[in-house]
């Protein structure tokens, strides 16, 4: 009996051990390309110095971020993108998946397409043609001065507000429609009764979007709010594409780049400043998840 009883808890190891074997390589590549990574920016971000001479100084780098105008700059610069751009997409994106969905709407299939085909375009490709667009001469103050909206062109690519405009013009144009596509899927598994029922109370439209769609799609419109939150406070291609990492528009993530390879390299105060968009993320996305919990 001893030996008929002893078999379940050989073969339960036995499938523990076949369990771990199978993912053994994910978790060493976890731990050697994840784990260890973030460990040792950790504690290099105790460290400082230029180049490889660098010496160990604890809580210095976070007391002299506070002391250090680059860095207040980008990280104004980063959360006026933030504040601005996350929001105005968010809710364009509902506003045309809202419309997207309207199964009276000829010719969704190419709108569909047009407003997603951004995300997909090369990111050079689409930054040059931005910036010749934008450019003094370019045929965007053209079509404005054509207009009589200005007298003389805009300098889009230098000047302090423009630059930050034509910046979140871009981000927006590109991920518009990523953020659409995600709301358009959750619209269309909404239960049509749900809003034949509302029809026959006769609601109105904006009512039952605001009422009915808006709430039933809080966790989709959870998820793109963190990530497009997440990718905002790592903003660096289109800086670095369009304007340049002036004082205008540089962001946290070209300062952390201009540390570590554009000037005599100071990998322990770029780890630095790496965690103050670790820290913004996760205080951001924490607000997000306690603003959007059921009562």
């Amino acid at each position: 009996m001893s030996t008929v009883s002893s078999k379940p808890g050989n073969l339960h190891r036995l499938i523990d051990i076949n369990g771990w074997a199978f993912v053994s390589v994910s978790l060493a590549l976890v731990v050697i390309f994840m784990v260890y990574p973030i460990l040792n920016s950790l504690w290099l971000s105790l460290h400082s110095g230029k180049g490889a001479i660098v010496e160990f100084v604890g809580l210095g780098n976070v007391i002299h971020l506070f002391e250090d105008e680059v860095f207040l700059i980008s990280l104004k610069n980063t959360l006026i993108f933030l504040s601005v751009q996350v929001p105005v997409m968010i809710l364009l994106a509902l506003a045309l998946s809202s419309c997207l969905n309207n199964p009276n709407l000829k010719f969704k299939g190419f709108f569909r397409l047009a407003i997603f085909l951004p995300c997909v375009t090369s990111l050079v490709a689409y930054s040059i043609l931005f910036k010749s667009m934008f450019s003094y001469d370019g045929v965007v103050n053209s079509f404005l001065m054509w207009l009589g909206v200005i007298d003389t062109g805009l300098h889009w690519l230098t000047d302090p507000f423009w630059s930050k405009v034509l910046i979140i013009l871009a981000i927006t144009w590109r991920w518009t429609g990523l953020n659409m596509i995600y709301y358009l899927a959750a619209m269309q598994n909404i239960d049509k009764s749900v809003y034949e029922a509302a029809r026959i109370e006769g609601v109105s439209p904006f009512r039952q979007f605001w009422y009915i769609t808006v709430p039933l799609l809080k966790p989709v419109i959870l998820f793109t709010s963190v990530m497009s939150t997440i990718g905002t406070l790592q903003l660096f291609d289109e800086i670095v594409n369009i304007t340049g990492d002036t004082d205008a528009t540089i962001t946290l993530a070209t300062y952390i780049y201009n540390l570590s390879f554009k000037w005599m390299p100071n990998f322990g105060y770029a780890a630095t400043v790496s965690y103050v968009i670790v820290f913004f993320a996760a205080i951001i996305s924490f607000i997000q998840f306690r603003l959007s919990k059921d009562k």
